[in-house]
């Protein structure tokens, strides 16, 4: 080997900074383990609220010695930022995908057009969205398009309004706006991007990541480690729509006079009775609620009353009434209706009803009556805030003081006098919820200087104030898909994964000694330094590292054992051969490497298609997987080769490659394969035949992440009745709820449809506070909904992980995991063309994949709903999917090589060299398959319940693979050469 003073020095040079790059992962984790042991020390377990007091003294104690100097080069703030990151599946925490809702930022271009077309085409876009892959702009000028008659884009009322007049004239033609729009509409975006950005920012989670999704309004915001998801899901999906509002005053006699014909009308309307003649009204509310008692009419039966039955009592200082929070929504149905809101008197003409914010575990919330106008725009809006800090009032209680614009002071002044001279109430309402409805006491308040008080903790203040700072998104954001996982699985996953790791990595390190001897030795020196290549890579790249990320490193660790066996293999062949021992390691080195590159191509042609078309954790097992293969060949060329020659150019040194045991191991070895292909074809048939009838009448349990819907994975105390809690949840969210054991007999996965089309956070609440309730008899008793949503504060009780993906992201990922599997075959099929020149090998290699993938498919299907671990259908399965036709290519290649080199040397002989070449590779094809199945089946047994069912998949696919490429790839290339072969033509 020439320049081998260059390579040691590369070797070298990439090693240290492999090792200095992980070396800020150990000194962060080194000053954590510190914080928590600290934080545990100091607060015991039966405090109260220990989860969070801790959370918070960690805290405290790294921001204390954060700048402090490590070793003399770097400190833990630094170390931080340059660690090895860890997925959401790692560390916990949240990842969710937003959708910038278009709609609402055309309806804005559009300044909240009345148009008929507009209105409708907006309509049909909706509806056509729920089942189509285009953009929503797209959509809506298709339909604009079928339905405009004589309606131009430019026309008055619709994007040829005052506001865009800079950019679009009345003259413009269709064809001339759309452009346009797409451009604002891509604006808006990119505004959303740097809003959510600066939110973020503010809201403390180290190593956050937050990216667009192409041109499609989708935003990807990972929060690993946020531990108060609740916080952060507010913040992403929060619009910050700021408004100030003058109130009405709670005994204003229309309010109660309105209150009370809304009530007679609806008993006609809700409870299909006759109208009753209409209760003189009070003049003020207060007394209303005061005369319940004593009226002849029961205010507070709800059959009788369906909107004055609802009320608690009176509100709180400038509100109404007040309602329990359960019935918030059926009220504000009530409100809504085009019959009651006829009945609203003139003097409060453009009223509008807005609830408080709840404070944390009330029960019940006050409903406020604001003054609107003709347009229902507020006095005030949000955009005339300069500035916004989390103070405290002057009762010390934690409160977001703002500073206005000049523009705004003006307003404010006015408002304010207002208020002071009608003794109402100014509303400040945040996201359509009232934080705060205070009174003017002393006049006209100048300076634009104002102050939101409530019942807040500091970390709500401050992310009040993050996000009045950081703006109002353009539009509403939604959404669409999330996971959820909680610390204490985080922690579990790490836990899992290590131990599979070390497993997998001890078995095939002694397996290469006992098969290999001192080379052993030599090829397990490399695998380590490969290792410690691919964390260096990770860290240097600032990549994030998944528990399927994990995964691809361990099978890594099996698949490069490959270059190794095929090196070695060829070693033992050319001192067969009575080669010289300097020789036949030079030739054994030369004649694998073809075959090493073609078969590290064909696996790395896969994962990059995996990487293109995956999302989320995928991707992280497609770069590790990418990553390893390129260090793997670095290794088994160079790093072996080195220990090789050294080694075997000292005197007195014996290099056998094999031990006493091995020595002789699959030598002269001579099988038909060929002559029994008409018995693997039926074989196969048969096999590939069950499959596609399962697949045809019993289908695959497909994930929520091709179907859509939400999904829990539950620990409880004890062990539970997966059967028994499915009845009950069915009758709670309907059919098609699904409970099955996760893992131990005391934990669950709840996958349910429930409102799957449905966005918002509300919905999420609402599934969650059903769960609770029907599961609380499951639970210990004292567990809270706080406690069952947090995972009970990390005692490993409660929801640990939550998966919610819309039907529309889910029907791109199906698309996306189709078009990849297609890719990657595609683009394996014509680099085979290209490499061997023929398209029969090419037609082998990809029958003997598809073979592959329908057996595993067939597997999934018949066996899907016996199997005590999780069979579905997902995106994980997929990433195993594309595993297998790598790993089913990559042992076909290197078949196909051996068959081209000894075939351009002595023909075919109608099949007898094709079964000489797939003789002579039966020691690496058993040998790699062997040591890959070893690894998988420690990852199966040891890596965690999330794992099993994605390698299940590769278990399945590594056999099938390893029998496909003997029995399927070769014979199909052969006979479709058939008339070439049995003439014994060279076919090169």
């Amino acid at each position: 080997m020439q320049n081998k003073g260059l390579i040691k020095l590369f070797a070298f040079l990439f090693g240290l900074v492999s090792i200095y790059q992980l070396s800020y992962t150990f000194i962060a984790s080194n000053v954590e383990n510190k914080a928590e042991a600290f934080a545990a020390k100091s607060i015991p377990d039966t405090e109260e609220d220990y989860a969070a007091k801790r959370e918070a003294m960690e805290a405290n104690y790294l921001d204390s010695i954060g700048k402090n100097p490590i070793f003399g080069f770097t400190s833990y703030d630094e170390a931080k930022k340059k660690e090895l990151n860890k997925g959401l599946d790692l560390k916990g925490g949240i990842n969710v995908t937003l959708q910038i809702s278009v709609k609402d930022i055309l309806k804005g271009l559009a300044n909240n057009t009345k148009n008929p077309v507009f209105n409708k085409a907006l309509a049909d876009a909706d509806a056509a969205s729920k089942s189509s892959s285009e953009t929503y702009i797209d959509l809506f000028f298709q339909a604009f398009d079928k339905i405009k008659g004589d309606t131009k884009l430019a026309s008055p009322d619709i994007f040829a309004n005052k506001g865009m007049s800079d950019v679009i004239n009345f003259q413009m033609t269709d064809e001339q706006v759309k452009p346009i729009i797409r451009k604002k509409i891509d604006e808006s975006v990119v505004s959303a991007f740097q809003v959510l950005r600066e939110r973020i920012d503010g809201f403390g989670v180290t190593q956050p990541n937050i990216q667009r999704e192409g041109t499609s309004g989708r935003i990807l915001v990972e929060l690993p480690g946020a531990r108060d998801i609740a916080r952060a899901q507010d913040l992403l999906s929060s619009t910050a729509q700021l408004e100030f509002w003058e109130t009405y005053k709670p005994d204003n006699p229309s309010i109660s006079q309105f209150l009370i014909a809304a009530n007679d009308k609806l008993k006609s309307i809700v409870l299909e009775e006759k109208p009753e003649q209409p209760t003189k009204p009070e003049s003020e509310i207060d007394s209303l609620l005061s005369d319940v008692s004593q009226d002849s009419l029961d205010m507070t039966d709800k059959a009788s009353n369906p909107l004055l039955g609802l009320i608690k009592g009176p509100g709180n200082g400038h509100a109404i009434a007040k309602f329990a929070i359960q019935d918030t929504a059926k009220v504000g149905e009530y409100l809504r209706m085009k019959e009651i809101r006829r009945l609203i008197p003139a003097d409060l003409q453009f009223v509008k009803f807005a609830w408080e914010r709840p404070s944390k575990d009330s029960e019940v919330v006050d409903l406020y009556a604001l003054k609107s106008n003709r347009d229902g725009v507020p006095r005030i809006s949000g955009d005339v805030v300069s500035d916004a800090q989390s103070e405290f009032d002057q009762f010390n209680r934690p409160a977001v003081t703002m500073s206005m614009n000049s523009k705004g002071a003006k307003e404010w002044e006015k408002l304010t006098g207002d208020a002071f001279n009608n003794q109402t109430g100014i509303a400040i309402v945040l996201d359509n919820k009232v934080y705060t409805a205070p009174g003017v006491s002393s006049g006209p308040i100048s300076g634009g200087r104002s102050e939101i008080t409530g019942n807040f903790t500091v970390n709500e203040t401050k992310d009040i104030a993050n996000v009045l700072r950081a703006g109002k998104l353009p539009a509403s954001a939604e959404i669409i898909q999330s996971e959820i996982v909680g610390p204490s699985l985080g922690q579990e996953a790490i836990d899992s994964g290590f131990t599979s790791f070390m497993i997998a990595m001890t078995i095939v390190l002694l397996w290469m000694i006992f098969y290999y001897g001192k080379a052993g030795i030599f090829a397990d020196i490399a695998l380590i330094f490969n290792i410690v290549l691919i964390f260096g890579v990770l860290a240097s790249l600032n990549a994030v590292l998944t528990l399927p990320g994990i995964a691809g490193i361990v099978l890594t660790i099996g698949m490069s054992v490959d270059a190794n066996v095929l090196i070695y293999e060829r070693i033992k062949e050319e001192l067969a051969k009575g080669k010289g021992k300097a020789q036949s390691i030079a030739d054994g080195f030369s004649n694998a490497l073809s075959s090493i590159l073609d078969a590290n191509i064909t696996t790395g042609l896969t994962a990059l298609i995996l990487l293109i078309f995956g999302t989320g954790p995928i991707k992280g097992f497609a770069t590790t997987l990418i990553i390893g293969i390129l260090t793997s060949l670095f290794t088994a060329i160079f790093i072996t080769r080195l220990l090789v020659d050294w080694y075997s150019s000292g005197k007195d040194r014996r290099l056998d490659f094999s031990t006493s045991l091995t020595k002789n191991l699959f030598q002269n070895v001579h099988i038909d394969f060929l002559g029994k292909r008409k018995i693997a074809y039926i074989f196969s048939l048969i096999l590939v035949t069950i499959g596609l009838v399962s697949l045809f009448t019993q289908g695959l349990q497909q994930g929520v992440d091709f179907i859509g819907g939400r999904s829990y994975q539950i620990r409880f105390e004890k062990v539970v009745n997966p059967s028994e809690i499915a009845s009950e949840l069915n009758t709670v969210f309907g059919s098609g709820t699904n409970v099955k054991t996760y893992g131990d007999k005391n934990q669950i996965m709840v996958t349910t449809p429930y409102k799957v089309d449905v966005e918002g956070i509300e919905v999420d609440h609402e599934i969650q506070n059903k769960l609770f309730t029907t599961l609380q008899k499951y639970l210990p008793d004292g567990t809270t909904l706080a406690d069952f949503t947090t995972g009970a504060s990390g005692k490993n009780i409660g929801i640990l992980q939550s998966i919610k993906v819309g039907p529309t992201i889910a029907d791109d990922i199906k698309t996306n995991a189709v078009w990849a599997i297609l890719g990657s075959l595609a683009v394996v099929f014509l680099y085979i063309l290209l490499r061997f020149r023929k398209w029969q090998f090419s037609l082998g290699a990809v029958v003997a994949v598809f073979h592959d993938v329908l057996i595993v498919l067939g597997i999934f299907s018949l066996f899907g709903t016996i199997m005590p671990f999780n069979m579905e259908i997902d995106q994980a399965f997929i990433a195993a999917i594309l595993t297998v036709i790598g790993y089913s290519l990559n042992d076909t290649v290197i078949v196909f090589d051996r068959i081209r080199e000894i075939v351009a040397e002595r023909g075919w002989r109608s099949g007898e060299n094709a079964n000489l070449a797939l003789c002579s590779t039966l020691s690496r094809t058993l040998n790699t398959s062997m040591t890959t199945l070893v690894v998988l089946i420690a990852i199966f047994t040891f890596g965690g319940e999330s794992l099993r069912g994605f390698m299940f998949a590769m278990i399945i696919g590594i056999g099938v693979g390893t029998y496909s490429s003997l029995f399927i790839a070769t014979p199909v290339m052969f006979d479709t050469l058939a008339n070439k072969t049995k003439e014994g033509k060279d076919t090169q």
